[in-house]
């Protein structure tokens, strides 16, 4: 005890003030390097201690302190009071096990560390039969929709109108509303993730030799495509399928872009790359004042769009697949919204065949 009456602890010959917080923050240096040497992304590491770090603090528990019943509280608060949803829940959940099993695996000798500082240690408290099991591929939200085609059209429309208003104003912020505008109907054009789109640079298009009218704009070249788990960014190539998009991108070079010193194609304004929340505000901007229901529109229901309006188009699944850089024609499945009115047209053709059909045969017995 130092002359203060604060309890002093011994590792070795170091002698540690709050050796509680010392122990838990090398738990956590530890873990990092651990999943470093798994080469998971830096991110994923960075979220996964930001959710030990945050149940510690709402428990007021150290590791070596927790049971089940703080694990049931905590979620329990979670779920009833802040709503979360099923794959926040599971996200957390799967962080929180990992981090326990590795502080209570003996071959890093926590537990003996604990024992001798707190006369305790840390075990395995996540178990199957209270954390949420993950049945089911799909866990996003069911309100997620796709645009409609002419919410869509109206989207882009009033896109290009905000660009002309502020641009004859003379306002400064006429170049960010033609960016995002572009940005927006780039996302749709080739079903990109906004990862995928921020990424995108002067050098990601090349020219189609089987669809040549398309010109420079005939593929695009995604280098940041979503990765599995503990792997870099997978790359593909999106084939251009809209006549509109050459279009879209040669007038963003020639007169928004400009002669920028920077290879991106969607700079922001201070030249770095745009950050999601940006574009996501203008996105429900447009949407309120368009008057567009907003319940389950965000920034990936252009990529919802893209798969469900080219199946609706009678493209093949197999090519759509790869367009959306999916590796199991059952992801793509998620994305396969069909409108009311493909539905009806479809139901319609059906009818009208077998009518035709029963009318057939009926001429033909007479």
């Amino acid at each position: 005890m130092d002359r203060s009456g604060r309890v002093l602890a011994v590792a070795g010959s170091v002698p540690l003030l709050h050796p509680e917080q010392h122990t838990f923050e090398d738990m956590l240096d530890g873990w990092r390097n651990q999943q470093l040497s798994r080469n998971l992304q830096f991110d994923t590491i960075a979220q996964r201690i930001r959710y030990v770090r945050r149940f510690v603090d709402h428990m007021n528990e150290f590791p070596w302190n927790w049971t089940p019943a703080h694990v049931e509280e905590y979620f329990g608060d979670l779920r009833s009071i802040r709503r979360l949803a099923h794959s926040s829940v599971r996200a957390q959940q799967s962080a929180l096990r990992a981090f326990a099993s590795y502080v209570a695996n003996p071959d890093y000798g926590w537990d003996r560390r604990c024992e001798e500082l707190f006369g305790t240690h840390p075990a395995q408290v996540f178990f199957d039969w209270n954390t949420a099991a993950h049945v089911q591929e799909f866990d996003g939200r069911p309100a997620k929709r796709p645009f409609t085609r002419r919410e869509l059209q109206r989207l882009f429309d009033h896109a290009d109108d905000e660009v002309e208003r502020a641009a004859a104003s003379g306002r400064k912020g006429w170049r960010a509303a033609y960016r995002d505008a572009v940005m927006l109907k780039a996302a749709y054009s080739y079903g990109l993730r906004f990862n995928e789109l921020r990424h995108l640079q002067t050098v990601d298009f090349a020219t189609n030799p089987h669809a040549r009218r398309f010109g420079r704009f005939g593929v695009c070249k995604v280098r940041y495509g979503k990765s599995r788990r503990a792997s870099p960014p997978k790359p593909r190539s999106v084939l251009t399928v809209f006549d509109w998009t050459p279009g879209i991108f040669e007038d963003w070079l020639a007169n928004g872009r400009g002669t920028l010193d920077t290879p991106d194609l969607f700079p922001s304004e201070r030249g770095g790359l745009i950050s999601e929340s940006t574009l996501l505000r203008r996105l429900r901007r447009y949407i309120d004042e368009l008057g567009i229901p907003a319940e389950g529109l965000d920034l990936h229901s252009l990529r919802r769009s893209y798969a469900t309006h080219l199946l609706e188009d009678g493209w093949d699944p197999r090519f759509v697949q790869y367009q959306m850089g999916h590796e199991h024609a059952s992801t793509t499945g998620i994305y396969q919204f069909v409108s009311d009115d493909f539905r009806a047209r479809t139901l319609r053709a059906g009818l009208d065949r077998t009518l035709e059909e029963v009318l057939g045969d009926s001429g033909g017995a007479r």
